[in-house]
């Protein structure tokens, strides 16, 4: 058996292949696909906002690349400097993209339970507290 690693780094390849194939009849990508949902959940989103957010899956080159991808593609606006807003038509396209993401959430999801997935999710959680959170009576790492 491959180690978590191998999996991890194989699931991720995986999943940006396939979002990006699924999404290039939008002009999108995966991680653009992800700078749209931080902008749709947060009306006060900022360039900050983004990176923040998306900091664990991509550099702030990537980023300010998909910003500028998505803003060039009409889906987002700048109300005022550094912020960004979904247009009426960027929020039209998203809700046509979600249907085609939502039945490509189902396809990577088959043949696993709710209970196996929430099992998933809960272990790469606790791995990455593990790795990531101080530790009592041990010294912060530098």
């Amino acid at each position: 058996m491959e180690p978590i690693g191998y999996w991890l780094n194989r699931t991720d390849q995986a999943l940006t292949a396939s979002m990006d194939a699924l999404l290039a009849d939008f002009g999108l990508t995966r991680l653009a696909w992800q700078v749209l949902n931080v902008v749709e959940n947060d009306p006060r989103a900022t360039d900050t906002t983004v990176l923040t957010t998306l900091a664990a899956g991509a550099d702030a080159e990537q980023l300010a690349s998909a910003v500028a991808s998505v803003l060039a593609g009409g889906w987002v606006t700048r109300p005022r400097p550094g912020h960004l807003a979904l247009t009426d038509d960027g929020r039209a396209r998203l809700a046509e993209a979600a249907l085609r993401v939502d039945a490509f959430r189902e396809l990577s999801a088959r043949g696993i339970t709710r209970e196996e997935y929430v099992t998933a999710v809960t272990v790469l959680e606790r791995m990455t507290r593990n790795l990531t959170e101080p530790r009592a009576g041990s010294a912060a790492r530098p």
